[in-house]
């Protein structure tokens, strides 16, 4: 199965810490490339990433999928502590609405 490394989630933000820019991906949380610029803190990481997909594909391992093709079903379960539970049935009962509708606004903010 071919993976398109270009299609996973990539990010870089400053680390105060090494006083570098560090590059990230989002399905392969444990890599990470440090440099002096953005842009190469993104090359960094891209070319880190794709010979790891490379190796985890020539190993028979599993390759992470991108987040960005993932289906989701748009359901998911959240536990909350019975009182905001309670607060929030109120809030959708006064303003007549679902309790997934007050969940969901709050959830976008």
């Amino acid at each position: 199965m071919a993976h398109d490394k270009d299609k996973y989630a990539y990010r870089v933000l400053w680390s105060e810490e090494d006083q570098e820019y560090i590059g990230l991906c989002s399905e392969l949380p444990s890599l990470s490339w440090l440099a002096k610029t953005q842009e190469k803190a993104l090359k960094g990481i891209k070319t880190l990433v794709a010979e790891c997909v490379s190796d985890l594909a020539e190993s028979g391992e599993e390759v992470p999928q991108a987040i960005s093709v993932r289906n989701y079903s748009g359901k998911f379960m959240v536990r909350v502590p019975p009182e905001i539970h309670r607060q929030l049935a109120l809030q959708a009962a006064e303003a007549g609405v679902s309790l997934n509708r007050v969940a969901s606004a709050k959830l976008a903010h």
